[in-house]
């Protein structure tokens, strides 16, 4: 077990890190840009190979922490003149053998930026299978992987008193929420993730971190709050014997059981106005859709902005995931572990299994005004949350507005909207006309002469009603029944962010 994390260990081990210039862009610096991308990939010899030779704080805790290898204990001593090697040996960070150190965990430094500024923080987890050269353990606490960098940039920027990180893993939602809020909550069915949960806050100086142990919402259980993230142990697993059950992703219930269990609970967690944001897998049965599973699981009360990404076949899905754990392609391992896989979709007639955002929000007053389910398979990822923000103010302004006065609006198109128009050969009128979104969900759609014109002339100038008559006349055809037919398409154009109010 992690050994609980001393503050005045932390606070010296702090001082080191920021001594050697322990950052993201100085070990990518280091090491350079190609071994950078080859370890996200898992790969750390080219890494490695770059920082032979030499013996700097900034090297030494790059091998030791940022790729999981020993290093020499003089070295180490060198590199930690404040917390010392017998402090990180106290932390639970490192091991002595012999005249060598071996790392017990990794310590990688993250930088990301927020509305808040720019900020560096250092994250420890446990050894990747990378550093262990072999599957993980299954009580393993993740670093900061792909998915919850996702969930970490889907994020409202909109501040609020309290937030709950339900399934805190090492605690990263909880650092990034503790921006946003005055007080959260990180609950984690692993003792060992809340004691991550602990070091990372008081190695990076952040307070108001609450950890609490327990399954879903039993730790919070009668209380609300104004946010909640979650990327929940959402891997679905097979469950029989010889399947490994790693706590960071497998929930422990059949297929997409725990996912239900998140969205259908989290409503009672919500105070007026509060929103859930979480990542999750769902099933395809047949002919069943998953977004419509996933539609059956919200409560009536709730907001819901639901959008899946991608859907894989059962055994893409299962290659995925035994891959994650670290069983090597084309050993004896891992062709059982495919196999209890694609026994349980077939067993339990699973088609296919969808990836994807969830967005729940109690309204604060009334019945919700918000239900989209869609498959939107594009995005840059970094503006997501803005991105996610911007359009649902533009959704609850326009839910207040009739057609009159939505029709009195002055609206201005997005700056990262381009149109193309697609000409048959020989033929002045184009076949196909596109608006086509530069940021956000980078989504395209297929629109028609009339809305084109109206979303080209939305300039921040004139009301929307006046524009649609002026291209009814152009187009002489009735305005009233062109009123009719774009009055609720501008609406749509209004939630995907293709146009916003001027004031």
């Amino acid at each position: 077990m992690l050994p609980e994390p001393a503050p005045q260990l932390c606070q010296a081990l702090a001082a080191d890190l920021r001594s050697a210039g322990y950052a993201s862009a100085a070990l990518r610096d280091a090491w350079g840009a190609q071994a950078d991308d080859a370890l996200a990939r898992g790969l750390r010899g080219p890494a490695a190979q770059a920082l032979e030779g030499r013996d700097d704080a900034l090297a030494v805790l790059g091998r030791l922490w940022g790729l999981g290898m020993p290093v020499p204990r003089a070295s180490v001593d060198a590199a930690l003149p404040t917390l010392t090697v017998t402090g990180a040996v106290d932390l639970g960070l490192i091991a002595t053998v012999g005249a060598d150190v071996a790392p017990a965990v990794l310590v990688r430094p993250q930088a990301f930026a927020d509305d808040a500024g720019e900020v560096e923080w250092w994250i420890a987890s446990d050894l990747d299978e990378a550093a262990l050269q072999g599957p993980l353990p299954e009580d393993h606490v993740l670093g900061v992987g792909g998915a919850s960098q996702t969930l970490a940039r889907l994020q409202l920027t909109r501040r609020g008193g309290n937030a709950l990180d339900l399934g805190t893993g090492c605690g990263i939602q909880a650092l990034r929420l503790r921006r946003l809020v005055d007080r959260v909550v990180a609950t984690d069915i692993s003792e060992r993730a809340l004691r991550f949960t602990r070091l990372n806050a008081l190695l990076n100086g952040v307070d108001g971190i609450e950890t609490r142990h327990g399954s879903l919402f039993e730790p919070v259980a009668g209380e609300t709050f104004d946010r909640v993230a979650s990327n929940p142990p959402f891997v679905i697993t097979p469950r029989v014997e010889g399947v490994p059950a790693y706590e960071y992703r497998d929930g422990g219930l059949e297929g997409d059981a725990l996912v239900a269990a998140v969205i259908e609970g989290v409503g009672a967690q919500l105070a007026p106005g509060g929103v859930a944001q979480s990542l999750g897998n769902w099933e395809y049965h047949g002919e069943e859709s998953g977004l419509d599973r996933v539609r059956g699981w919200v409560g009536p009360s709730l907001d819901a902005w639901v959008i899946e990404r991608e859907v894989l076949d059962p055994l893409a899905y299962a290659e995925l995931w035994v891959r994650d754990g670290g069983t090597v392609p084309g050993t004896p391992a891992y062709a059982r572990l495919i196999e209890a896989w694609l026994d349980d979709f077939a067993r339990r007639g699973v088609t296919g299994v969808g990836f994807g955002y969830v967005l729940l929000r109690k309204p604060l007053a009334g019945a919700p005004t918000l239900s989209r389910y869609e498959r939107v398979a594009g995005g840059g990822e970094g503006g997501f949350g803005p991105h996610l923000a911007s359009c649902l103010a533009a959704h609850d302004r326009a839910a207040l507005l009739d057609d009159v006065d939505l029709a009195d609006s002055v609206l201005r198109v997005a700056p990262d909207v381009t149109e193309a128009r697609h000409h048959r050969p020989g033929e002045g009128d184009p076949s196909v006309i596109e608006l086509r979104q530069g940021g956000g969900f980078a989504r395209t759609l297929e629109v028609d002469p009339a809305l084109a014109a109206l979303v080209g002339a939305c300039d921040g100038d004139l009301p929307v009603g006046t524009l649609i008559d002026a291209i009814a006349q152009l187009m002489e055809v009735d305005a009233a029944h062109l009123r009719a037919d774009l009055l609720p398409r501008v609406r749509e154009l209004l939630v995907t962010g293709f146009v916003s109010f001027e004031d």
